[in-house]
């Protein structure tokens, strides 16, 4: 089964905080990880301005020079990290690149539409 390098929650409630694991891809959320590589937490403590990742940077790029796959949320974390580059083989696109994707491409109905237009029209 292949590794994934994903977040398991921890914490209370309205408290959570995220721990980066590389776990097996088939295991539920909050498996037990192959090994806890970092810990997130996303909330800025009373005077201060800034978020606390705290992971290990060779273990993260050891995982993924052997094949683990980041899901989306880690990607997004690594990049800011500068772990990994914006244009990395793990970024996927984001929704609104998608949307706009979808919009500039013809659908099938449009092509067909514009098929018929081209052909001439039998004359009776």
């Amino acid at each position: 089964m292949a590794v994934r390098i994903r977040m398991s929650v921890h914490g209370r409630c309205n408290r959570r905080i995220f721990h980066i694991n590389a776990v097996e891809g088939g295991r539920r959320r909050d498996a037990r990880p192959a090994e806890l590589l970092g810990i997130y937490d996303p909330y800025v403590p009373v005077g201060g301005n800034t978020k606390t990742i705290q992971w290990s940077v060779d273990r993260i790029r050891y995982w993924l020079s052997v094949g683990a796959t980041p899901s989306r949320s880690v990607v997004k974390l690594l990049e800011l990290g500068g772990i990994l580059k914006p244009g990395s083989p793990f970024h996927t696109h984001s929704a609104k690149e998608a949307l706009k994707l979808k919009k500039s491409s013809p659908t099938l109905k449009a092509l067909e539409e514009a098929k018929a237009a081209k052909q001439p029209q039998p004359s009776s």
